[in-house]
């Protein structure tokens, strides 16, 4: 792959890129079909027999559902709009705090909507940027989310024709970040300052997560380990304020996966008469499905009436909250400062991977250390000079 690094910018061109990766939902429900047909397509996510056979038929079959899912939270999901606002916020702040990669521009890569993945990329490499980051919009790293962009941006330069002359750069994971922690906080504060206040200091917080199948947790997937880091950097942000649980969420299909499930939890704690309880989206950073149907409508309303809450409400997802904001422009401007293409754990692949493509994936961005180790000695040479 071909890299150019030296390169004069206006004040007009973007210097620095970040893609800012996620799954994504689809805006209407005339998207649903081809959004679930990405995902069951997905290896990574999903991997199925006869995926190509098998992932149109699934798609189709549960479209009607899913689309009645989206009807009643508005017709589409919003979490485009959130990453917007969130990108912007970043890169506003990113000029401001990092004048030295600036101009910034922030790009949506979406897994199964568009903006996808493939078609930022290329927009990307037509404005001409000098260095390019994959910026995860997971704090916590799995293969089936984290990974699977990864792997989609390697797998896109692999049959990729035209040379690069993009510089990558991993943020692969942030757990822990404060500022991460401080706004969950925040919000988890506001929430029960909105219960009765007789009842405040008997609530329950569930931090809710996205499930995933043990087969994919007993290969040595990092996600259930660096959800609890999140949980417990929150709560000591709170002072250990109330007594917490950790769950889990969205379960498909009959295998077994990460218990317990969030809502036989809130049936679990009904029955031991703990009546008031807050749900924290704690692995999501904007609102989508799992949060404004799934949290909301399904837990919060259909299941606390039937099985007897006294209270029960959910926390704001973190959306354009301004502290996670600056938590993001603080994240990659840290990267930015850094001589690393990427985090150490990344570049290791789970003892027990069955998937080739993360090693090739793990290998891409590894290579571009030597793009990366030019770009500095070209904007530092007498720093990289002396630490010779």
């Amino acid at each position: 792959m071909a890299k150019i690094v030296s390169r004069q910018f206006s004040a007009q061109k973007p210097k620095t890129g970040i893609l800012m990766l996620n799954m994504g939902g689809p805006e209407t429900t005339e998207d649903v079909y081809d959004f679930l047909l990405r995902l069951f397509s997905d290896k990574d996510l999903i991997p199925l027999p006869a995926q190509s056979k098998l992932a149109p038929m699934i798609a189709k079959r549960r479209t009607p559902s899913i689309q009645t899912q989206y009807q009643k939270i508005g017709g589409g999901s919003p979490i485009k709009k959130w990453t917007e606002l969130q990108g912007q916020g970043m890169v506003e702040i990113l000029d401001k705090i990092s004048p030295a990669t600036a101009p910034h521009k922030f790009y949506i890569g979406f897994r199964y909507v568009h903006p996808l993945t493939e078609e930022s990329i290329e927009q990307m490499e037509s404005d001409g940027l000098q260095r390019a980051v994959a910026f995860t919009q997971y704090p916590q790293y799995s293969c089936s989310t984290t990974g699977s962009s990864l792997n989609a941006i390697y797998k896109h330069y692999k049959q990729r024709i035209s040379p690069s002359e993009l510089i990558w750069s991993v943020i692969d994971r942030w757990p822990t970040h404060p500022g991460l922690a401080q706004a969950f906080a925040d919000n988890i504060r506001k929430e029960i300052a909105k219960f009765p206040i007789e009842d405040q200091d008997d609530v329950v917080i569930l931090f809710s997560a996205h499930s995933l199948p043990m087969k994919v947790v007993n290969r040595g997937d990092p996600y259930p380990a660096e959800v609890g880091a999140t949980v417990q950097r929150v709560m000591e942000e709170l002072g250990h304020s109330h007594p917490y649980r950790l769950v889990w969420q969205s379960k498909v299909g009959p295998l077994p996966w990460l218990s317990p499930q969030t809502d036989e939890a809130i049936k679990g704690l009904v029955n031991r008469d703990k009546k008031n309880i807050l749900l924290v989206p704690i692995a999501f950073t904007s609102d989508h499905i799992e949060t404004l149907y799934e949290l909301d409508l399904e837990y919060s309303q259909h299941l606390g009436s039937e099985v007897g809450v006294k209270n029960i409400r959910r926390a704001e997802s973190l959306n354009n909250h301004p502290v996670f904001i600056e938590a993001l422009a603080d994240i990659v401007k840290t990267h930015l400062n850094s001589p690393k293409v990427c985090n150490p754990q990344l570049l290791l692949r789970c003892p027990m991977c069955v998937n080739l493509t993360c090693d090739f994936s793990k290998e891409f961005f590894a290579s571009q250390q030597k793009y990366l180790d030019v770009l500095i000695d070209e904007s530092h040479p007498q720093k990289q000079k002396g630490s010779k």
